[in-house]
């Protein structure tokens, strides 16, 4: 895929993301998938600080998506901080049984958003 074509997903892919993270984590969480999104035991605190977070990247993704490659540095924050929460994350399913769910819902999400923008970020800083 070419640069320009690459560019061309990559803010739609912010502004999809975006929107996600402003109105998708909490319903994941909450009622669609609370075993796949959720963690025990559930701690409201918690899940309203996921949320503002996210809700807060999932803005500034879209603003991103206006020009991408003058947020860069953004779209690099989004990429690695996917991966090492998703990591971490891994790691907590993995030793936590009540969590296994989790290695099929939140955990890969995270992976994916991280290997899609991953793959759509162009390489020369010229574009």
């Amino acid at each position: 895929m070419d640069t320009t074509t690459k560019l061309r997903y990559l803010k739609i892919f912010l502004v999809i993301t975006g929107v996600f993270f402003i109105v998708g984590i909490y319903p994941m969480m909450m009622w669609v998938w609370p075993d796949g999104w959720g963690w025990t035991p559930r701690q409201p605190e918690y899940e309203q600080m996921i949320m503002g977070i996210y809700a807060t990247l999932g803005i500034f993704l879209i603003i991103a998506a206006r020009d991408p490659m003058a947020n860069r540095s953004l779209i690099w924050f989004t990429i690695w901080s996917s991966i090492v929460h998703g990591a971490i994350m891994l790691v907590q399913a993995i030793a936590d049984e009540t969590e296994r769910s989790n290695l099929l819902g939140d955990v890969p999400a995270l992976f994916i958003v991280a290997a899609i923008f991953w793959y759509l970020m162009p390489r020369n800083s010229t574009h």
